[in-house]
């Protein structure tokens, strides 16, 4: 357990003892019009861009630019196979085996493909449990599941809610909601990190849970994916899903990630949408065979990918692989650890953190709640120099992501806040 001090000195010198302090070199780190580096708090919401992302993106403009269409075969990283190239390393990141891993599409639309094959409602086993506080998109993207199988999207969709006066939400009542009405869920759809609270879910517990109640079990992971060890396969869940732009810094709007578990990764049975690149790999370009879907996650690709998007995500998946997901996440204890502490230090009754104090139920994100606020104090600290992420009614989400951020960063973030309180 680290003993902290609330000065800038202590901060300066955790920052001299640690190991992955010169990665922050290699990102690009947003500037105020004076030059000065801004304290960006928001990988949360977008990732800062690695700077040998331009060098990875401009390999394949070249290789277009020289080769053309032989570019697929004959690039120096061929584009016909180039997801392969990201696979090994997405799988590690997310504790999967590489079978059970593809990047592909984006967030919402992997989530629809995955209940197309995952979400099979009979008559009386339809309903489909997410968290109150779930993302929008999630939520919209069940209840319109929920109308294209024929139900009622507020009939159908059970909220697992956190008490009243609480943000948290609690393991027993999810066991009570399965107690009483597990027999008529057919899927349990939880966002791994809650995007509003942080808190962590525990994935193994929730899929037990799930699957001894007969119901599927799958996760959004994109406030997860690059941020906590989500240990994927050993959680047991059916799929997962998740961006790349957060945590894994691959540009605004990029490709997202999709896991299936092994014990899927056979069964040609499952209902699902399908397009060429879901086919065969030997025999895909004879164009006149009938439909043979590959093994494991790759049988959900629609089409062939866009490969510049996904250069992007090679160079910043490479960064992972140099620092491994173990290391991140050790740092990330101690700097949230101590972002935490100089909050607390604060003592101010208007301002709590609502995520989790237990590191292990949590990410680098925390959330701080603002008493009776509106975007005033959030536009203060902007103005500071602090980028931060407002989340309506009375949160300040703050993330200090490991992989750039610094123990300095969060100590002048809090004195910042300290005088505009």
């Amino acid at each position: 357990m680290t003993t902290y001090k609330n000065t800038l000195e202590f901060a300066k010198k955790l920052d001299s003892e640690d190991e992955l302090s010169s990665y922050r070199k290699r990102f690009h780190i947003p500037k105020d019009t004076k030059g000065n580096e801004l304290i960006y708090l928001t990988g949360n919401s977008l990732g800062l861009q690695p700077k040998s992302t331009k060098e990875y993106i401009n390999q394949e403009l070249e290789d277009w630019a020289n080769l053309g269409v032989e570019g697929h075969t004959e690039a120096k990283n061929p584009w016909l196979p180039y997801h392969e190239f990201l696979t090994e390393s997405m799988a590690k990141i997310v504790g999967a085996k590489p079978l059970e891993v593809v990047v592909m599409n984006t967030l919402t639309t992997n989530l629809h493909l995955m209940m197309v094959s995952f979400y099979k409602p009979t008559k009386k086993r339809y309903k489909i449990l997410i968290e109150a506080d779930a993302f929008p998109s999630d939520k919209y993207a069940v209840e319109s599941q929920l109308r294209h199988h024929g139900y009622d999207d507020k009939e159908g969709l059970i909220l697992w809610k956190a008490r009243e006066g609480e943000e948290l939400a609690n393991y027993e009542d999810l066991e009570q909601i399965l107690d009483e009405q597990g027999d008529e869920i057919a899927l349990i759809m939880i966002g791994g990190v809650n995007y509003y609270t942080g808190q962590y879910f525990d994935l193994k517990r929730i899929t037990e849970l799930g699957h001894n109640n007969g119901c599927v079990v799958g996760f959004d992971c994109a406030h997860g994916a690059g941020n906590v060890e989500l240990n994927l396969h050993d959680s047991g869940a059916d799929f997962a899903v998740w961006c790349t732009y957060k945590y894994l810094n691959s540009g605004p709007g990029s490709l997202g990630g999709c896991f299936v578990h092994e014990r899927h990764a056979y069964d040609k049975t499952l209902n699902r949408f399908t397009g060429w690149w879901s086919h065969n790999k030997k025999t895909r370009f004879n164009m006149r065979h009938e439909f043979d879907v590959l093994p494991g996650a790759e049988g959900w690709q629609l089409s062939n990918p866009p490969i510049l998007s996904m250069a992007a995500i090679r160079a910043s998946l490479d960064i992972f692989n140099e620092v491994g997901i173990e290391n991140l996440t050790n740092k990330s204890k101690i700097l949230t650890g101590y972002f935490e502490f100089l909050i607390n230090e604060l003592n101010n009754k208007n301002i709590k953190i609502i995520t989790p104090s237990n590191p292990e139920e949590r990410g680098c994100q925390l959330s701080i709640q603002v008493k009776n606020a509106d975007k005033a104090l959030h536009n203060k600290l902007m103005e500071a120099g602090v980028i931060t992420d407002w989340r309506e009614p009375d949160v300040i989400r703050c993330a200090p992501v490991p992989l750039y951020s610094s123990f300095e960063d969060v100590y002048k973030m809090v004195e910042r806040l300290k005088k505009l309180l």
